[in-house]
């Protein structure tokens, strides 16, 4: 018998966009991005399965060498597309869809509404699914998937190498008063 894979799909462009627009207010830097090979440990540990991590990114113009490598030595694929309209996500949607047929577990890293559809099919036939985000940001057509597990990239999946000026409603249950003096 095969051992389960989870798969990890990243819309890194999503994450990227809404890091700057809604988080730091302008361009993050390269050292405030996600360290995406906490990401990747995080998916193993997370579910205990081996994880295939797919990097997804538009490329208009020349193929970001250095970046597809750091992706490629760390232990993602990358996928590189070019075309018309949203590619990522049209992407993203058609390897959900094919991976309803497969038995496998299921992680996107994004905070887009577009892909709810697909995350609720892959659900419906009984896969773990999970969202990786920041929750704040997330999309209400993913919360509303039944059966979704929420990972918040920087307080559960540590993804950042110092913390982020966020503002969030905190759970009482996880307050710290020493955060805050």
């Amino acid at each position: 018998m095969t051992e389960r894979t989870t798969y990890l799909l990243v819309d890194g462009e999503n994450i990227d966009a809404t890091l700057g627009i809604s988080v730091l207010n302008r361009r993050p830097e390269p050292q405030e991005r996600p360290r995406w090979n906490k990401v990747l440990s995080f998916a193993e540990q997370a579910w205990q399965q081996p994880v295939r991590g797919l990097f997804f990114l538009a490329v208009p113009g020349e193929l970001p060498t250095p970046f597809v490598q750091a992706l490629i030595a760390m232990g993602y694929t990358p996928v590189p597309l070019r075309g018309e309209g949203k590619v990522v996500d049209i992407a993203i949607q058609r390897t959900a869809d094919a991976l309803v047929e497969r038995e496998a577990d299921v992680m996107l890293v994004s905070h887009d509404r577009d892909f709810a559809p697909h995350m609720a099919r892959l659900a419906d036939r009984d896969a773990r699914v999970g969202i990786l985000g920041f929750g704040e940001f997330m999309a209400g057509g993913l919360r509303d998937v039944d059966g979704v597990e929420f990972f918040d990239l920087e307080y559960d999946v540590a993804a950042f190498n110092s913390r982020l000026p966020r503002v969030r409603v905190i759970p009482i249950d996880e307050f710290d008063p020493l955060q805050f003096i």
